[in-house]
């Protein structure tokens, strides 16, 4: 039994080690890049898994023909990316490969489709690995029901809590299992300003901080205190924490719901609760999500690769409807705004009812053609 906690002691010697060089990076980090200016925008596809390559092919020709003129003269530049693939990816034994990494790092923005994380074993989910190594620190999602006055916006730290060494526990066989959860304080930081920046910018008058800070005092206790220490810097914007049970439960009491504006939440519990948020808009097939880091940008349909829809046939029967809605956050986050409205107009008008994608992809196309 020693040798199994000698064992476990320098795995977490290790892991501590590298979480302090990863703070020390935060706290040394390049400028932020002005996504907004960019002479040429290299825009990364990738297909992903399952129903991935199908609505990833749809979202790809959506695109194309609202920016043909920018592609045509050059300044902006659509790159598939291959081998993000569960086959891929289990051969070489890498969550992403890296070949594939150092393809990615070549573009600024990336169109992402949704990936297969193995079950069980110790390789990571790709979009955690990839939130890493380009330090993706902004997941954000909006989730609209205008009719039920809900017009929320949810910020989720991207790489720190359960998910940063979620494939790194510690495990005494027959005994038990242990794994961590990591909060410091350059990452809580940075989410924190960046979801009550976007509250200054867009006259919100409302933070609620969500976390579980009375059971986890270190990480979310620490998490809820940063939170604050930042708010303070925003005169007018009221920071109200709230625990995550009881929020699940606010957000589907129709009395108060409407009430909340901006959510600012650790990495778990923003996983769980904008799924939750999604569902009230209509389900996760109707939500993007971006991933937002000072050098890069990821944005990315909610859902999974529904692999039940490949093995019954009805893959070609998938709603790209999620990666589109994410695709107008990457055209806003490069100052597309004018085209990402054209896609926000035919998603609003186009109903997908029951067609296949590229069906689904004709009318967007058309409908965008006779507003351009």
């Amino acid at each position: 039994m020693n040798e199994y906690i000698d064992s476990a002691v320098a795995q977490f010697r290790t892991l501590l080690e590298e979480q302090l060089a990863r703070t020390g990076r935060m706290e040394n980090a390049a400028p932020a890049k002005d996504f907004t200016a960019l002479p040429v925008v290299t825009i990364g596809v990738i297909d992903g898994d399952g129903i991935g390559p199908i609505i990833s092919k749809q979202s790809t020709r959506v695109l194309e023909a609202l920016l043909k003129d920018e592609i045509a003269a050059g300044s902006v530049v659509l790159k598939p990316i291959e081998g993000l693939t569960i086959e891929n990816r289990l051969a070489k034994g890498e969550a992403v490969p890296k070949d594939v990494l150092n393809e990615v790092k070549t573009c600024d923005v990336l169109l992402k489709g949704p990936t297969e994380t193995p079950k069980g074993g110790t390789m990571e989910s790709a979009n955690v690995t990839l939130r890493r190594e380009l330090d993706l620190y902004a997941n954000v999602r909006p989730v609209s029901v205008p009719e039920e006055g809900i017009d929320w916006i949810f910020f989720r730290e991207n790489t720190e809590g359960e998910y940063v060494l979620g494939s790194r526990g510690v495990e005494i066989p027959g005994k038990l299992c242990m794994d961590f959860k990591v909060t410091t304080l350059p990452g809580t930081k940075r989410i924190a300003r960046a979801a009550f920046q976007y509250a200054k910018n867009n006259g919100k008058k409302s933070v609620a901080i969500v976390t579980k800070a009375n059971i986890m005092k270190k990480t979310d206790g620490r998490f809820s205190e940063i939170c604050h220490e930042v708010a303070a810097e925003y005169p007018g914007i009221e920071a109200e924490d709230w625990y995550i049970d009881i929020m699940t439960a606010k957000l589907v009491d129709t009395r108060v719901r409407s009430r909340f504006q901006v959510f600012l939440l650790p990495n778990l519990y923003g996983d769980i609760i904008t799924d939750e948020a999604a569902q009230l808009q209509g389900g996760v097939g109707t939500a993007g999500s971006a991933n937002l880091g000072d050098q890069y940008a990821m944005f990315e349909a909610i859902h999974g690769s529904a692999p039940r829809m490949i093995e019954t046939g009805r893959g070609d029967y998938a709603n790209p409807s999620s990666l589109l809605r994410a695709a107008s956050m990457l055209l806003r986050h490069i100052a597309r705004t004018d085209k990402a409205a054209l896609l926000d107009a035919a998603l609003d008008t186009v109903p997908h009812g029951g067609d296949t994608a590229k069906d689904f992809a004709d009318r967007l196309i058309e409908d965008i053609e006779y507003r351009l």
